[in-house]
C-alpha cells in the first residue's frame, strides 16, 4: 500500500468515522468509512499544499496511456480555453502542460522530477478535504432486438426535438415513450435497465451472441435522487448496510414496489450505439481504476489528479488508502460539489464487485504546473 506522498509534514490518516462529523452527510455517517477526523478546515475550495511532490511509483502504463488520449482531447479547438474554478482560475494550456511534464518525467523517472507540480487540494464535502469515493462499472446482460413475453422492458434511445422530457415514472412505468421507434434493444429487467442508466452505458448481448456497447446518449433534464439514501430515509436499510447490492435485493424481493422506489429518481439516461470502447464525457476511451467522474465546476475535464483512494478488502471493509494519479474524463448527475468523485472500475462482474461496496472517503488535489509553459 503506497502510504508514502512525498510531502513535507503530512499528516497521518485517522481512519474510523466519526458518528457526527459535520458537513457529512447523515447516509455517510458510518463505521470505517475512511474519514479524516482531525483534518482541519481548508481555506477556501481549494488551498495549495506547501512542500508537496509527486511519487515516480505511481507511472503505471494505463496512466500513460489514459494521458496521451486526455492530450487528445485538450487538444480539440471545441475545449474551452479558460476555467473559472471558485477561486481559482485554470487554462487549457496548464492542463496540457501538466500532462506533458508527466509524460516527460516517466521518460526519467526521479523524484525530483515530482517537484515540477502545484497541487491544489479540494475542500470535500465537510470543508476539511474529505471526498467521498464511489465506484461504477459497465454492465453485461442479455436483451432482445424486438419484444417478447420475456424481454419487455425497452432501453431508448433519446428523443429528437422535445422541449421537455418525460419523468423516469413517465417513460418506465406509463409508456411515454412507446411507439415512437426509440426503442434500441429489450431487456427483461427495469431493475438492469435502471442499473445501466445509473453506470451511464453498458454492454448487451443479443439474441444472436453478438455483444453491443451501449453509451451515454443524454439524459432527460430531471434531477438525480439515490435510491440508496431513499432506502434509508424509509427504515428500509442503514448507512452501514445500503450499498448496490442491497438496493438491487430489495427491488427483487419487493416486485410490487419497483414502480414506488425506482420513480423517486425522475432522472433517466437514454443510450446510443456505435463505439467499440468505454467512452466518457471527454470522449476518449476510459482507463480502468485511472478515469474518474468529477463535477467540472470544480475540476476541469481533462485535468489530472492525484487521489488518496480508499482500498476495500473482499467483504467491502476499508483496509486503508493508496495514491494514485488519475484522469478527469466524466462526469455525472450524481457527481456534484467538491465532495464527491466516481472511480471507473471496468465491464462486468469484477467491475461490478469492486464499485458496489465503495462509497468511502480519500482526498483529492487538482495538480497544475508550478512554471508557465515555454
Amino acid at each position: 500500500m503506497k502510504q508514502h506522498l512525498l510531502w513535507l509534514g503530512v499528516a497521518s490518516l485517522i481512519l474510523s468515522a466519526c458518528s457526527q462529523t459535520q458537513g457529512i452527510h447523515h447516509s455517510n455517517q458510518f463505521v470505517n468509512n475512511g474519514l479524516d477526523k482531525n483534518a482541519k478546515p481548508l481555506d477556501g475550495t481549494y488551498q495549495l499544499q506547501q512542500g508537496a511532490a509527486l511519487n515516480p511509483e505511481w507511472l503505471t502504463p494505463q496512466l500513460l496511456t489514459g494521458l496521451e488520449q486526455q492530450l487528445q482531447y485538450l487538444n480539440k479547438k471545441s475545449v474551452a480555453s479558460e476555467y473559472a474554478l471558485p477561486g481559482l482560475n485554470v487554462s487549457k494550456t496548464q492542463l496540457q502542460h501538466s500532462i506533458r511534464l508527466v509524460q516527460q518525467w516517466a521518460e526519467s523517472p526521479s523524484a525530483e522530477g515530482g517537484q515540477a507540480f502545484q497541487l491544489y487540494q479540494l475542500a470535500g464535502e465537510d470543508g476539511k478535504g474529505n471526498v467521498q469515493f464511489t465506484g461504477y462499472y459497465v454492465p453485461v446482460f442479455k436483451v432482445r432486438s424486438a419484444p417478447d413475453a420475456e424481454y419487455k422492458y425497452p432501453i431508448y434511445r433519446k428523443p429528437a426535438g422535445m422541449t421537455s422530457y418525460p419523468s423516469r415514472e413517465q417513460i418506465d412505468f406509463e409508456q411515454a415513450l412507446a411507439g415512437q421507434g426509440l426503442e434500441l434493444f429489450y431487456s427483461k429487467s427495469l431493475v438492469d435497465n435502471f442499473f445501466m442508466q445509473v453506470q451511464g452505458s453498458g454492454v448487451v448481448e443479443d439474441e444472436y451472441g453478438q455483444q453491443h456497447l451501449l453509451s451515454y446518449g443524454g439524459g432527460n433534464g430531471h434531477s438525480y435522487r439515490s435510491l440508496g439514501k431513499v432506502l434509508i430515509e424509509m427504515g428500509e436499510y442503514t448507512a452501514q448496510t445500503i450499498s448496490a447490492s442491497a438496493i438491487k435485493e430489495w427491488l427483487a424481493k419487493n416486485p410490487h414496489r419497483q414502480r414506488e422506489l425506482m420513480s423517486q429518481n425522475p432522472s433517466y439516461t437514454f443510450f446510443s450505439l456505435g463505439l467499440s470502447q468505454p467512452v466518457g464525457a471527454a470522449n476518449v476511451p476510459l482507463t480502468p481504476l485511472h478515469s474518474v467522474a468529477v463535477d467540472p465546476a470544480f475540476i476541469p475535464l481533462g485535468a489530472v489528479v492525484l487521489a488518496q483512494v480508499p482500498l476495500l478488502d473482499a467483504q467491502g471493509e476499508l483496509t486503508g488508502h493508496e495514491f494514485r494519479l488519475m484522469l478527469a474524463q466524466d462526469k455525472g448527475a450524481a457527481i456534484k460539489t467538491p465532495g464527491r468523485i466516481d472511480v471507473y472500475q471496468g465491464i462486468g462482474e469484477q467491475a461490478q464487485e469492486r464499485s458496489d461496496s465503495l462509497r468511502h472517503y480519500g482526498k483529492i488535489w487538482l495538480i497544475l504546473p508550478k512554471a508557465a509553459p515555454h
